[in-house]
Formats: structure tokens, C-alpha cells, sequence
């Protein structure tokens, strides 16, 4: 059967976001820094689909009361994703490394944890995904956008946040793991938005402190100051909006090795730059997560292949040379999360329709089997 870590490994690697082996084997080093043998073996008895205890007793032939525990214990130490099904039972399914368990690792994270995660990064942006399928897109700030009837609900932070109804603040893992390893930037922790059961969720395991709507909206206003990039989901119901810094973030520094970051984040804008206005002040580049903006014979220069369209130029330009444009074709969104992990598992052939739909049939099937 091989090593439960190896074939923990394997088995998060056919999920849609991936787990790619590393020459090092920083993979594997992560997985025994996190799981315990029974809990990995207990992972691999869930699904991408939620299901109560009962159904993953039934699956892993354990008794039910033992896994109530161990599935609970799991989930406060943010190793599987939990939530309330439909009759108030707590539910529980596959959490992926990223955006998943690595983030939920927040509040716990030591310098070994740190370590591993700086080294195995850079294989899991290359190897992945998200050259094809983002799982996280770019919406820009607020005060960037232009005034046009084409910007939708979905691209304003503001009214993504107002589209919720519960609300939740944890600090930014990424500059955590930065900090820890005496790389922090100093820009604020706590800026990363969760939502409706998301949110319920991080505050139950003590990842997060539930807020009101206006601290939400508040804390979108403070992100924009310290020069932070809103990326939720890429769904158009996000679950989630983490605000990031080109520095520490994972995705961001993932991206920005590549010579076009532009075509590696899901976002329907692009920045422009009109040099007879430019007070060639600096700001931009400053602000610029990406090194979209530079320097060239004393003026201002824009690298549109590098612009990820997040705006913080755009809010800090005090000329009015900096503006975002609607790209001629925007980049379809999904309609939800359940759709992303679907294009994504497709996009590196992981998921086809008959595996779907047997995973789903196998749920099914579990779950009238399983014992009440």
C-alpha cells in the first residue's frame, strides 16, 4: 500500500487544485509536519462533497462515535473543511492545500511550517494549475473603477460584501509565514474577509473573529491604504476576500516570476497610462504589486502585460494619469466554487464527467447505507 503520506500525497494531487511532487519532497514533509497517521488515513476516506460523520464511519469502517471526534479535532486544526448540513449536523469534506488547509493554518503556524512552505511553493505555482484556471481572480479597488454600466456585481468588493449575510476577519497567513521568518513587511494582518459559512466556520475553530457588515466594508477601506490586492475566489460568489501584498502573498509572488502575470489572474480590467498628465512622481511604482510600472529615462512606464488590474495605482495617482480600462473580452467568471474546482480538476484532466458523477452516485449510495 506504500507510505500513508505518499498516498495521502497522490490522493490530494487528483483533487482539482493539485498537489504536485517536488524534487525535495517538501510535499511529503509538509503532510508529517500536519497529519497524524490516523488522520491521514481518516482524509482519505472524504470527498470534495460535505457528509456527515456517519457517512465517513461508514466509509472508513470506524465506529461512528470515534470519527464524530477525530473529523471535529480535524477540523478545528484546520486540516478538512466543515460546515452545518441541511439538519443542523455538522458536515465535513476534503480540504485542498491551496486555497485550503496551508490557509488555515493561520494562528498556528511555527518557523518549520514556514520553511516548508517557502520551499515547496514554487513547485506547486509552477506545476499547478494556474497558468490555465485561476482559483482566486483580481477585482480592483473600489475607488479605481471607472464609472460604466459593464462593471458587474461581482467585480465590487463593496458589493460582494453586501451580498452577505455574517462576516468574519482572520489575519493574512502569507505575511504570518513572512514574519516568522523575519521577512514581514509590516503592512496590516488583519484584512482577510470570510463570509456566510465560511465565516461561521473560521470563528467556530478560532480562526477568525465574526464582525458586522460596516467593519467588513471598513476593513476594505484600510486594505486600499496599506496598498493591499482584494482577490476573492474566482467564482462569482465568492466565499472569501483576502487582501494581499506583492511581497509575502503566495499567489502573488507564484505570478509574479512569470514574464506576463496578466494572463495568469481572472480580472476584466487593465491599467492605463497617459504620460501628458504624469507628474512622474512615483507613487505608482511604489503601490505596483506586480512591477507593472517602472522607471525608464526618468518617466513613468507601463508594462501592460505585467498589470494585473488591481487599481492601486489608479487610487493613488494624484494627476488623474493612471485609470483602469475594460478589457474588450472579460474573462468569464463561474458561477461558483463547486464550478472553479470542476474547471480546474478538467483543465488538468483530473475530473472528467463519469468520475464526477460517480463520486456523487458513491455519496449518494454511503449515505443511504451508512447507519443512523
Amino acid at each position: 500500500m506504500g507510505d500513508v503520506y505518499e498516498r495521502l500525497a497522490l490522493f490530494l494531487d487528483r483533487l482539482p487544485a493539485g498537489f504536485p511532487a517536488s524534487p525535495g519532497g517538501a510535499e511529503l514533509r509538509i503532510l508529517r509536519r500536519l497529519f497524524a497517521p490516523d488522520e491521514a488515513s481518516l482524509f482519505m476516506c472524504l470527498s470534495l462533497l460535505s457528509e456527515s460523520a456517519g457517512v465517513v464511519a461508514y466509509r472508513a469502517r470506524l465506529p461512528k462515535a470515534e470519527v464524530v471526534s477525530r473529523l471535529k479535532e480535524m477540523a478545528e486544526k484546520g486540516l478538512i473543511a466543515s460546515g452545518a448540513g441541511r439538519k443542523g449536523e455538522p458536515e465535513y469534506s476534503v480540504s485542498q492545500y491551496v486555497v485550503g488547509f496551508l490557509e488555515d493554518q493561520v494562528d498556528r503556524l511555527d518557523r518549520e511550517l514556514a520553511e516548508l512552505a517557502e520551499e515547496y511553493n514554487p513547485v506547486f505555482f509552477k506545476e499547478g494549475p494556474w497558468a490555465k484556471v485561476p482559483q482566486i481572480r483580481t477585482i480592483p479597488i473600489g475607488k479605481s473603477l471607472p464609472v460604466e454600466r459593464a462593471v458587474m456585481p461581482y467585480e465590487r468588493a463593496e458589493e460582494i460584501v453586501r451580498s452577505h449575510r455574517s462576516f468574519a476577519i482572520r489575519n493574512c497567513v502569507c505575511r504570518q509565514e513572512k514574519e516568522l521568518l523575519g521577512e514581514g513587511c509590516g503592512k496590516p494582518l488583519d484584512v482577510c474577509l470570510s463570509f456566510d459559512g465560511g465565516a461561521e466556520a473560521s470563528v467556530r475553530d478560532g480562526r477568525a473573529r465574526s464582525v458586522t457588515m460596516e467593519e467588513a466594508l471598513g476593513t476594505l477601506r484600510r486594505a486600499e491604504q496599506a496598498g493591499l490586492v482584494l482577490q476573492p475566489s474566482n467564482s462569482q460568489d465568492p466565499f472569501f476576500i483576502c487582501a494581499c501584498c506583492g511581497c509575502c502573498c503566495g499567489v502573488l509572488r507564484g505570478i509574479k516570476q512569470f514574464e506576463k502575470p496578466a494572463d495568469l489572474v481572472a480580472n476584466a480590467y487593465f491599467a492605463r497610462h497617459d504620460p501628458a498628465q504624469c507628474s512622474a512622481c512615483g507613487v505608482c511604482v511604489q503601490r505596483c504589486p506586480m512591477e507593472a510600472l517602472g522607471w525608464v529615462e526618468g518617466s513613468i512606464a507601463l508594462n501592460s502585460d505585467r498589470c494585473i488590474g488591481c487599481g492601486l495605482c489608479v487610487s493613488a495617482c494624484a494627476t488623474g494619469a493612471l485609470g483602469l480600462e475594460r478589457k474588450a473580452v472579460a474573462p468569464a467568471i463561474p458561477k461558483n466554487t463547486v464550478a472553479t474546482y470542476i474547471q480546474l480538476a478538467q483543465a488538468r484532466s483530473r475530473l472528467g464527467i463519469l468520475r464526477l458523477a460517480g463520486m456523487v452516485a458513491m455519496s449518494i449510495l454511503h449515505r443511504l447505507l451508512a447507519p443512523r
